[in-house]
């Protein structure tokens, strides 16, 4: 499917789904890198999510799975973001800001090495 097969989905939200070993680790992580509690706890198989505008992050208890999520972030100001993980107890990280002329960007791992990307879209830059 093209890019114009899938504007004719009218797709207005995303939702990312992180396969988890252990639902609850990974509730008290998300909880404090995101800083605030999860909105939802919709089922057991689906433990908790994070709503957000754009989106919903949402965790998955596949232990099969886990460890193979791709999810990335965007912010309006990756630095603060930065900033602020690390004074919630989260990796110190490097802005990665000479890979893509587009965003800049950070990566981090939860505790099953799901990959998470912080990134901020450079100011004029179209993604």
């Amino acid at each position: 499917m093209n890019a114009e097969g899938l504007s004719k989905l009218n797709i207005s939200k995303v939702l990312a789904g992180v396969a988890v070993s252990d639902p609850e680790q990974a509730k008290r992580w998300y909880t404090t890198h995101f800083g605030r509690p999860a909105d939802a706890e919709p089922m057991p198989e689906l433990p908790t999510e994070w709503r957000t505008p754009g989106g919903v992050v949402q965790l998955v208890a596949d232990p099969h799975r886990a460890g193979g999520s791709l999810v990335t972030l965007e912010v309006p100001d990756a630095r603060q973001a930065l900033s602020e993980l690390s004074a919630r107890g989260g990796p110190s990280m490097e802005l990665d800001d000479s890979t893509s002329d587009k965003v800049l960007f950070a990566k981090l791992t939860d505790p099953d090495d799901n990959a998470i990307t912080i990134d901020e879209v450079r100011e004029g830059a179209q993604t």
